[in-house]
């Protein structure tokens, strides 16, 4: 069970490149790429990993860090659409990888 959240290419909820993740993959709306938080990494959610999320359709793709101050964390990419970000909100999920 991790913290889902959910976040987009803008520059203000995230850093001066909103289009580049911490691991240097250029971002597209439409791509499902998750952030997860550095202690999931350290449980095997490295870049490229594949992960299922409870009650989301489809996989999702290990392709982005969180801020070191989050922890049991992901962060779900949507594009350009904050509507959408923001109708997820933050949820409690179970994920499998």
């Amino acid at each position: 069970m991790v913290t889902a959240t959910a976040y987009n290419s803008v520059a203000s909820q995230t850093d001066s490149r909103p289009t580049t993740t911490a691991f240097g993959i250029w971002l597209r709306p439409g791509m499902r790429i998750v952030a997860v938080s550095r202690d999931l990494e350290a449980l095997g959610l490295s870049r490229g990993v594949r992960i299922r999320i409870e009650g989301v359709d489809g996989e999702w793709e290990v392709g982005d860090r969180t801020a070191k101050r989050w922890t049991r964390r992901i962060d779900l990419y949507m594009g350009n659409d904050v509507r959408a970000a923001r109708a997820w909100g933050k949820r409690r999920v179970r994920i499998r990888w």
